[in-house]
């Protein structure tokens, strides 16, 4: 518990602009950082270019280059992690896409529930599939925010149920539930 408090002191401090905060910061978030990154990069396949150092590279980096954030707490903080590594990743995937003929179709799957672990990653040869899911979450988020959160911290961050109600200031009760109902909503939109 203390390195929660010590990440969130830290953080504010680095808000208000303390340049020597952001290096006590740091090795106290990089092995979550890692962890976060190695649960999304487990699902890649073999000899993908994107490897779990670069993508925590490219997320600290974008992470630095962000001015004047108000940072509220730890939960925040991941929940911005989240979310640069869901961008990294997505332009990977569109990067990939584009370079492949045929890279606009659509994913399409009978089923109501979507199955996370059956997606193909950001650098596999079905990346059409992945940001189509991206353009779904977008339309999701502008209906229902939080859900998208929900779908963003599992998913692209790697965040337990726990965790996840922990950033959201919700019950895991709520985040299962909102799980179910994002992952059926995505599935119903990436039939279309």
């Amino acid at each position: 518990m203390g390195d929660r408090v010590d990440v969130t002191t830290l953080l504010k401090a680095w808000s208000n602009g303390d340049a020597t905060a952001l290096d006590r910061l740091t090795p106290l978030v990089c092995d979550e950082l890692r962890r976060l990154a190695h649960r999304y990069m487990a699902r890649e396949r073999d000899g993908h270019t994107l490897q779990t150092t670069a993508l925590v590279n490219e997320a600290y980096v974008r992470l630095v280059d962000l001015k004047e954030i108000q940072w509220q707490d730890r939960g925040h903080f991941f929940a911005l992690c989240a979310q640069i590594m869901r961008r990294i990743l997505v332009d990977a995937a569109r990067t990939r896409a584009s370079a492949k003929r045929g890279g606009g179709v659509r994913f399409v799957n009978q089923s109501s529930s979507l199955d996370f672990d059956q997606l193909p990653a950001a650098g596999s040869d079905q990346s059409a599939v992945f940001c189509a899911l991206d353009e779904a979450l977008n339309s999701l988020a502008q209906l229902d925010p939080r859900r998208a959160q929900v779908i963003e911290l599992r998913f692209f961050g790697g965040l337990s149920v726990e965790e996840t109600a922990e950033v959201l200031k919700v019950s895991p009760q709520t985040v299962m539930r909102d799980w179910r109902l994002a992952r059926a909503w995505l599935a119903r939109e990436l039939c279309r």
